[in-house]
């Protein structure tokens, strides 16, 4: 599936019907050759926005699967690189493949809704991630991301446009969230997984209320949209004082 390293359509199936956490657990080997991993061009031209706001010192990979997130940390962070995960398999694989220049990063299993963590970063950056929760969880999380942060630091993450209504990609994302809905409407444990689970302004209203000063910056690499609009941009929420 997907390349001829990946996950079989046999193991994707047994996944989806698993937990999220069990799921992931049983990918780990073979996420890095599958879409859900957020390309390297993401990563990419996230680290070059945060080079021009950096340096940073202490940085936090929020649902760092395989690490990907930990490469952009050690290029923008001076002294600490943490990557929090709950699923055991994929925090594995992420020491395994984690980055040799920079900081070297450590390995913390926990939920993101409940952070172990105070004042304790910088930077906090989150790719691919909010999928996984639930419109309602968003308080908590955001809550829990300003508690982890200092005074003045950064919570970072990619966002992109939504697909035009009509297009392959918007019928693509709306079939697959329908299935994954009927999924855990009659499946037990539930498998959160969601493309398009929030929009923009809900997020953005969330980190305010959390305590964040909100500023977007365009991914220039990814293009325009006919309206003008980037396809892609990144979230800077700053904790305030």
């Amino acid at each position: 599936m997907f390349t001829p390293e990946g996950p079989t359509l046999r193991e994707l199936a047994v996944q989806a019907l698993s937990s999220v956490e069990r799921g992931y657990d049983l990918l780990a080997p073979k996420f890095d050759h599958t879409p859900f991993r957020t390309p390297d061009a993401v990563l990419g031209a996230v680290a070059s926005v945060l080079e021009g706001m950096g340096p940073f010192r202490d940085g936090l990979d929020l649902c760092c699967g395989t690490g990907a997130g930990a490469e952009v940390l050690t290029r923008v962070c001076r002294e600490s690189v943490t990557g929090v995960d709950f699923s055991a398999g994929m925090l594995s694989v992420a020491r395994d493949r984690a980055p040799v220049a920079g900081p070297r990063p450590g390995w913390v299993r926990g939920d993101a809704r409940a952070l172990p963590f105070a004042a304790a970063f910088d930077l906090v950056v989150s790719f691919g991630a909010l999928g996984h929760f639930l419109p309602e969880e968003l308080p908590g999380l955001f809550g829990r991301v300003h508690s982890a942060l200092r005074p003045g630091g950064l919570f970072a993450f990619p966002v992109s446009a939504p697909p035009s209504p009509g297009s392959t990609a918007f019928w693509t994302l709306l079939a697959f969230d329908a299935v994954m809905r009927v999924r855990n409407a009659v499946w037990r444990p539930p498998f959160v997984m969601y493309y398009r689970a929030f929009r923009f302004g809900d997020l953005r209203r969330e980190l305010e209320r959390a305590g964040f000063r909100v500023e977007l910056y365009p991914l220039e690499e990814f293009g325009r949209r006919t309206d003008g609009s980037p396809r892609a941009r990144m979230v800077a929420a700053r904790r305030l004082p």
